[in-house]
């Protein structure tokens, strides 16, 4: 099951959070910087799966922008993995040639089920 959903920028900025599950607003703020510094500070040499407290992140870079979930133990990496770049690929098609700060603020107004 998908935890949250989370696309940063290189530094470290919060573009998009959606959380498909209960969690404290303070306590979203602490788990996002603690997920962001853990992301970024890992090597494209590394795998792109991370054991985090009690579920896993998976993550994908795209230029400027990381694109991070948050799963449980029992989920498929490699199937949110592909669910990752499918997702920026449906976007790459309806936003054509626009900034990181326009695909943000066009993602806010879309509701992700």
């Amino acid at each position: 099951m998908i935890k949250f959903f989370l696309m940063v920028n290189k530094q470290g900025q919060t573009r998009l959070s959606r959380y498909y599950e209960h969690v404290e607003i303070n306590k979203r703020t602490m788990l996002e910087a603690e997920v962001i510094k853990n992301c970024l500070s890992r090597s494209k040499d590394q795998c792109s799966f991370i054991e985090y407290k009690d579920f896993k992140l998976v993550y994908r870079q795209y230029a400027a922008l990381f694109v991070v979930v948050g799963i449980n133990e029992t989920e498929n990496e490699m199937a949110v993995y592909e669910l990752i770049h499918n997702f920026v690929e449906v976007l790459d098609k309806y936003f054509s040639r626009v900034s990181e700060l326009d695909v943000s603020f066009s993602l806010s107004e879309i509701h992700l089920p």
